[in-house]
């Protein structure tokens, strides 16, 4: 497995780390900035793990991907870059596809995708970058509202907090399929086993209660209704 992810990492993709390096459940495991992308350009949350005043926090935030950096919103990340800069943080993004329910429970899993970002992020202060960096926090999570909401004052741009994280360091991890138990004693006992997809798909939208009769949802936000979160590629 050391010749391959030496291999993959001299064709291109991401470098392995002592910090990325696989130690567990390799097979599902890559290297790939192909499949590091896909999964970061599937969602717009993440979980940013980071340390303040000593103390580790896991923040939930709204992230962008422009090219091969990641725009992060987070007034907690910038008050540590101030107090401890040079700090790395970690950035972890997770699709659940499906529980993978066996004929045993320690045969039980769930389907998922996930990538997990590590480095030294940066606050953003040159006011272009910030609006690019904005813009593709608002892109990811619904193409074509940049354009069509007001975009940031002067003033709302000095109140946001924008940190930039690069994708030179990251892993990912997919899980999919059925339980892997289907060749095993356990096979005999006669119990159902299977995977129950976990779907997210993006509703119907709702109007604001204020909103002024004859004001329709943009044609960008109406062609989403529908569309799948999780619950594909893995189940």
């Amino acid at each position: 497995m050391e010749a391959a992810e030496e291999q993959v990492s001299a064709s291109g993709a991401l470098e392995v780390t002592e910090r990325t390096r696989l130690r567990r459940m390799r097979h599902k495991g890559s290297h790939r900035r192909d499949d590091l992308e896909a999964v970061l350009d599937a969602g717009f949350l993440c979980h940013l793990g980071v340390t303040v005043d000593g103390t580790p926090m896991v923040v939930p935030t709204v992230y962008g991907r422009d090219g091969e950096r990641l725009y992060l919103h987070g007034s907690v990340v910038s008050r540590s870059l101030v107090r401890a800069p040079g700090a790395a943080v970690c950035v972890t993004v997770t699709h659940v596809d499906g529980l993978v329910l066996a004929r045993s429970v320690f045969e039980h899993g769930v389907n998922y995708r996930c990538a997990m970002v590590y480095g030294v992020p940066r606050t953003v202060t040159d006011p272009d970058e910030k609006l690019r960096g904005l813009r593709a926090l608002t892109e990811q999570c619904t193409p074509g509202q940049w354009e069509y909401a007001r975009q940031p004052s002067r003033k709302e741009l000095a109140a946001t907090a924008l940190v930039a994280l690069d994708l030179d360091e990251a892993s990912v991890k997919i899980a999919g399929g059925p339980p892997d138990d289907g060749g095993s004693p356990d096979a005999e006992l006669g119990l159902w086993a299977g995977v129950v997809p976990v779907v997210t798909t993006l509703g119907a939208p709702v109007a604001d209660p204020v909103l002024p009769a004859g004001i329709e949802p943009p044609a960008h936000v109406v062609k989403r209704t529908g569309r799948v979160l999780s619950g594909g590629p893995a189940v």
